[in-house]
């Protein structure tokens, strides 16, 4: 029995680090076969024994249903925070903490330093008080509630994977964070649900508070943590200490930390964390500003509600509700029917909104969605809005949602395939031919240059263009006939069609439009299978060999290569010239092989397309977001906020300069 108790606490020490590795540090050091293989074990012992450590991994999993909430009261309160939406009021602030500090310097001896002040990202989630015994075991973990008093949710806080469930430390310990819900998790857990979540923050508190920890445990919390609330330990100086004491405890902690001494250096990092806001992997709604020196906090001390030595700046929100008035309905290139919906204007972020997306019936369905309901509309990225659940309380007078049985455009029948709609009539749907035809000559797929959407309606209407092939049939002076075409412009068009027709076979299979096929799938593809013959009779077998191509991918290729109509459009433009070519591009040995690079800025020598394809020419994989496991971050003129990721994260930057240097040296 003794040897099994041993073996099982070697086993839960090691894969609680392993877990620290993967989802803190996010660099694993075992696979995920030996992972399980030790897990495995762990689990088998547990049941021989009957005994469970109280910081085996296993309990993270969440099988179990509570009867009811427990009360818990911290050991020291948890303060909420003052609120600032205006530089002055930061200033107004600030100007208290001088006031105090050279008051209280004039009187003593043992000096106030100037105000330092930290600033840490406001997360959008929900706040947990995660308490530690002598032995450094997790006891307790309690929502904030009053401040005073909060709810026990253990067992629901356990099922966070980055929480450490043991620390090195033999004092009884406070610690708070933030758990919250990424927006990968929101993703992933809104395909599965019966009933979506509406948004981060929701999925994170419903979560937490939530009886059945097995639901818990579906909604896959991630947190931060930024505070230590009570400490029988040895006191902290500053709040930089404080944090370092959190980070090698194990604790994740958010890369972002910034020191700041003037209003006008906090003012530039509100505009830069509001800069960088959409493009974050979870919710924020603002910044902490904190004094760093202990001493002065504690000589500052609190309102009857505040600390008077932090303060947040709240960011404009990110969500609204407002009246969903109608939903328009739109075809793509595909013939794909998808729903527009119709909002009363609001203001979100900045932009006045009237528009947003709503994918397909199913999801419309899934949120409950009607016209004249109030709706939460979600704006990210700069994208489209997206609304993401219905105020439940303004559905009474709202109408169904529909899907139309005719086409908008052509009047054609509309048919249903899973959640989608189609218009059946794919040889003379306007928007079906004109954005297929648009699609075929953008620059990364044939690339013909001066082709525009307005040129390729004109093209529709005037010239009777119906199908691709049809463009390499162009004649000047039909093209003279068009609105603003003059003789220079229509031959420059027509010199245009004529260099397409020597292209790449990546391109040409990107521009034929295979749905959920990409440029870089495609490029995944033709370096797969070599030739246009091989990848029209490539089965779904086959195509899975693929890198990243799923069963998805596959049968929409296969889907799209038995259509006769394609394969006739195919055959035609071979017989009028089009000549898609591959060739093997042997990877010499560089510095960039099997490196990760991330572009920012504007270069000199290369568009944003060249520098990408010349990268993976050289073997490299050429990332969107700067991460721990990027290798070069290549910096051009007027570079972003990825710039100042890689210096935070350490990640060596490059110039133009320095790349051809070090291509030239291989």
């Amino acid at each position: 029995m003794e040897d099994k108790l041993k073996r099982m606490e070697q086993l839960a020490q090691e894969l609680n680090k392993y877990s620290y590795e993967y989802y803190v540090l996010s660099n694993p050091t075992v696979s995920d076969k030996e992972y399980d293989l030790k897990y495995d074990e762990l689990r088998k012992l547990e049941k021989e024994t009957g005994v469970v450590l109280p910081y085996s991994p296993t309990l993270r999993v969440g099988d179990v249903v509570l009867p009811e909430f427990q009360k818990y009261t911290h050991k020291a309160p948890l303060w909420s925070l003052d609120k600032a939406q205006t530089v002055e009021e930061l200033r107004d602030w600030h100007n208290r903490n001088l006031r105090f500090i050279n008051e209280y310097n004039m009187s003593h001896e043992d000096k106030l330093p100037k105000p330092k002040y930290i600033i840490t990202k406001k997360f959008d989630g929900l706040t947990i008080n995660c308490t530690y015994d002598e032995e450094g075991i997790l006891v307790k973990a309690a929502t904030r509630g009053t401040g005073e008093v909060g709810e026990d949710i253990t067992a629901q806080a356990k099922t966070i994977k980055s929480l450490p469930l043991k620390i090195d430390y033999n004092h009884t310990i406070e610690i708070h964070g933030e758990a919250i819900m990424t927006k990968e998790a929101f993703e992933a857990y809104n395909k599965k649900a019966e009933v979506p979540l509406k948004n981060l923050r929701n999925g994170a508190a419903g979560a937490l508070r939530n009886l059945n920890v097995k639901e818990t445990a579906r909604r896959n919390l991630s947190a931060f943590f930024y505070d230590v609330g009570y400490n029988e330990g040895i006191p902290f100086t500053t709040y930089t200490e404080m944090l370092q004491f959190i980070k090698e405890k194990g604790f994740p902690i958010d890369d972002y930390i910034k020191t700041c001494e003037s209003v006008e250096d906090i003012e530039k990092e509100i505009e830069y964390v509001a800069s960088i806001r959409d493009k974050l992997n979870y919710d924020i709604d603002g910044i902490v500003i904190a004094i760093d020196h202990m001493k002065t906090r504690e000589l500052l001390g609190y309102t009857v509600k505040f600390p008077k030595w932090a303060i947040a700046y709240k960011f404009e929100a990110l969500e609204v509700t407002t009246e969903l008035l109608d939903v328009e309905w739109n075809v793509g290139r595909s013939g794909r029917v998808t729903p527009t919906a119709i909002l009363e204007p609001v203001e979100l972020g900045g932009v006045t909104v009237k528009r947003a997306t709503l994918n397909n019936m199913d999801d419309i369905k899934r949120k409950g969605v009607r016209i004249g309901a109030r709706v939460f509309v979600r704006r990210s990225n700069d994208v489209i809005p997206e609304i993401m659940g219905v105020v439940e309380e303004s559905l009474e007078g709202s109408r169904e949602i529909l899907p139309p049985s005719n086409c908008p455009y052509c009047g054609s029948k509309v048919i249903q395939d899973g959640a989608h709609y189609f218009c059946e009539n794919t040889l003379s749907c306007k928007p079906q031919l004109v954005k297929s035809i648009v699609h075929y000559a953008s620059r990364e797929a044939m690339n013909i240059e001066g082709f525009s959407e307005k040129t390729a309606e004109q093209l529709f209407e005037k010239l009777d263009i119906k199908s691709i092939p049809d463009l390499y049939r162009l004649k000047k002076e039909e093209l003279l006939t068009l609105d603003k075409f003059g003789e220079k412009k229509a031959q420059n068009l027509l010199d245009a069609v004529e260099k397409s027709k020597n292209c790449d076979l990546a391109s040409f299979i990107f521009a034929l439009g295979i749905p959920n096929v990409g440029k870089k799938t495609s490029k995944d593809i033709v370096k797969k299978f070599k030739s246009l013959d091989r990848i029209i009779k490539a089965s779904v077998d086959e195509l899975l060999e693929v890198q990243d191509v799923g069963e998805i991918v596959a049968n929409s290729v296969v889907k799209f290569f038995t259509q006769e109509k394609i394969i006739n459009n195919i055959d035609e433009l071979l017989k009028l010239g089009v000549k898609p070519s591959f060739e093997e591009i042997e990877v010499s040995h560089n510095p960039f092989e099997g490196k990760t690079v991330v572009i920012t800025g504007s270069l000199k020598n290369y568009s944003r397309t060249e520098i990408k394809e010349k990268l993976e020419s050289l073997g490299a994989k050429v990332s969107s977001s700067v991460s721990k496991k990027t290798n070069y971050v290549l910096v051009g003129e007027d570079p972003g906020s990825k710039r100042d990721k890689a210096i935070e994260l350490g990640v060596t930057i490059i110039t133009e300069e320095t790349f051809e240097e070090m291509i030239k040296e291989q």
